[in-house]
C-alpha cells in the first residue's frame, strides 16, 4: 500500500463466515483484549482446534475513505464513489508459554493475491496483519503479515516519530520461526461470498530481546490488528483506528494477558 512504501527500500516499505447469532464477540469500545492462556496446539489454517473455543472473537472494522481522510490518511476523494463491498473480518488471540496464536476470519468474494514468496510487498494485495508492541519504552514493534497464498512478511519496525525502518529477522529458523497456514472455503452460491482464514503462531524467541517478553499473567502489551482487501480499491480495516497509516503505535489498543 502506498502509505507503507515510505518505510524503507529494505522492507519495501506492513471466517469470512456469516456470523451466526450464537457467536460471542468481545467488547469493542474499550480497546482492550483479555488474552487467555492456552496449551500449545497445531496450526492448521482453519482454526478447528478446540483451544480456540476458549476465547472470543474481536471485530476488525472496515474503514471508509472519509473516515481515513479525517485521520490524515492520503486517500483520493474519487475513491469515495467506488468503495468496495462491506466484508466482515474478525480475529482471535491466545498465548502459551512459547508464543502468540492468532486466528483471522475474513469474508470475501474475490481473492486478490499473485505474489508467491515471503518478504515481498504483501500489503499491495489481500493480506492480514498483526502489530505487536511489547515494550512501550522503545519505539520498536513487530509487524507480521500473511497473505491468502500463505506467504509471510515478518519484520521488526523501528519507528522514531514517523521515521521508520523495517528489519528482517536474523537466524530465522528452528524455534525462532513462525508457523502459519491458510484455508479458503467454498463460495456460498446464494451471495457469491466465501471466507478465508489465516492462522499463525509467533514464538516469543523471535521477539527477543524486547522487554516484557514472554508475557506473564498481568503483563500488558500494545497492539493492533488489520486487514487490507483489494477487490477494486484498497480497503483498510483495523481493530483500532489509526492516523496517517497503520504505523501509529500511539493509537494501538492494549493486550492484557491473563
Amino acid at each position: 500500500m502506498s502509505v507503507k512504501k515510505n518505510l524503507c527500500n529494505f522492507c519495501t516499505a506492513s471466517f469470512a463466515l456469516l456470523f451466526a447469532p450464537t457467536v460471542i464477540f468481545a467488547q469493542q469500545n474499550a480497546g482492550i483484549i483479555k488474552v487467555k492462556s492456552t496449551p500449545d496446539f497445531t496450526i492448521t489454517g482453519n482454526g478447528n482446534s478446540v483451544n480456540w473455543n476458549n476465547t472470543e472473537w474481536n471485530i476488525i472494522q472496515q474503514r471508509d475513505s472519509k473516515t481515513l481522510r479525517n485521520n490524515n490518511w492520503n486517500i483520493p476523494r474519487q475513491q469515495d464513489a467506488k468503495e468496495d463491498l462491506q466484508y466482515k473480518t474478525s480475529f482471535k488471540i491466545l498465548y502459551s508459554g512459547k508464543g502468540i496464536y492468532c486466528l483471522y476470519k475474513c469474508e470475501d468474494s474475490t481473492i486478490t493475491a499473485t505474489l508467491k514468496g515471503d518478504y515481498l510487498n504483501l500489503y499491495d494485495e489481500d493480506v492480514v496483519e498483526a502489530f505487536l508492541w511489547p515494550d512501550t519504552t522503545l519505539p520498536v514493534y513487530f509487524e507480521y503479515e500473511l497473505s491468502p497464498l500463505n506467504f509471510e512478511l515478518p519484520i521488526l519496525i523501528l519507528n522514531n516519530k514517523g521515521n521508520m525502518m523495517g528489519w528482517q529477522p536474523w537466524q530465522y529458523e528452528g524455534e525462532r520461526k513462525t508457523i502459519h497456514a491458510i484455508s479458503i472455503n467454498e463460495k456460498n452460491k446464494k451471495d457469491n461470498r466465501f471466507t478465508w482464514t489465516a492462522e499463525f503462531f509467533i514464538p516469543f524467541s523471535l521477539l527477543s530481546p524486547l522487554s516484557n517478553v514472554p508475557p506473564v499473567k498481568g503483563t500488558k502489551w500494545r497492539a493492533n490488528f488489520y486487514r487490507i482487501d483489494y477487490d477494486r480499491n484498497p480497503v483498510y480495516s483495523s481493530w483500532q483506528l489509526t492516523r496517517n497509516s497503520f504505523h501509529d503505535p500511539q493509537k494501538f489498543g492494549t493486550l492484557e494477558f491473563e
